[in-house]
């Protein structure tokens, strides 16, 4: 009798450690978080763009582009800029197909019609600006051609955002601080006709400094391009187009040579 006692203990000592087992081993299948784990998660959280300071003028960067639809001025930049650093840290290059943006994420790709001649397409934001009254977006030589923007200099545009991209890994928060430096002129009108060009020349003469008429051949015809002044900086050139706009020459707008 004593010894089934002691097997019916022995039984069920065995059973409680055995639940004491299942239960140990259930609560070690989740580990907590390293944290190794926790600074990676915060190294990959999303961070506000910083504001940043142009022309005496400040600008805050959109966090996100989802739902971004912009109508306005578009113009374009390009020799003078050519094989410099942009606001990304990037190398502008001319030939490809990117452009400035003022508040839109660097790698934002948009989508740009010209509501002129409907022509479109999708473009990468890697440069900041254009810091000039107006203007929604700069261009590169090479988006400014397929959408038919070099002759005039400027269009209607649409934009939209469709995505985004990486950069380039060599990009970080690069200074572009040669884009207020270089060349500048101010463009007050495009003509198709050159004794139209003429007339617009001899007019800015009466009161403006080097007016001069440029000649653009896009392959298709040839646009005559009336400016003045020349100006060594962006923010000078800024000043002289308010200039020519109180003096009635609204549509003027500062361009680099």
């Amino acid at each position: 009798m004593k010894r089934i006692c002691w097997l019916i203990i022995l039984g069920g000592i065995l059973i409680a450690g055995a639940g004491c087992t299942r239960h140990s081993v259930s609560s070690s299948s989740r580990p907590p978080a390293s944290s190794s784990n926790r600074s990676q998660s915060a190294a990959t959280a999303p961070s506000s763009p910083k504001p940043y300071k142009a022309l005496g003028q400040w600008y805050q960067p959109l966090p996100d582009a989802r739902g971004f639809k912009q109508t306005g001025i578009a113009s374009w930049y390009g020799e003078d800029f050519h094989g410099k650093k942009t606001s990304s840290g990037e190398i502008y290059d001319m030939y490809a197909e990117s452009a400035a943006h003022k508040t839109l994420p660097l790698g934002t790709i948009v989508r740009v019609r010209n509501l002129d001649n409907n022509r479109e397409m999708e473009v990468r934001i890697n440069d900041r600006g254009p810091f000039v009254t107006g203007r929604i977006i700069d261009l590169s030589h090479a988006c400014a051609s397929k959408l038919g923007v070099l002759g005039p200099g400027t269009a209607p545009v649409e934009l939209v955002a469709v995505g985004t991209t990486a950069l380039a890994a060599s990009s970080g928060a690069g200074s572009a601080d040669f884009y207020y430096r270089g060349n500048f002129t101010i463009q007050v009108g495009a003509f198709s006709d050159r004794s139209n060009a003429e007339k617009l020349k001899i007019k800015l003469d009466k009161s403006y400094q080097n007016a001069h008429i440029q000649s653009y051949d896009n392959g298709r015809e040839i646009f005559f391009r009336v400016r003045v002044t020349k100006c060594s900086s962006l923010e000078q050139a800024v000043q002289n187009e308010k200039t020519l706009a109180s003096g009635g020459y609204d549509g003027a707008f500062a361009v680099a040579e």
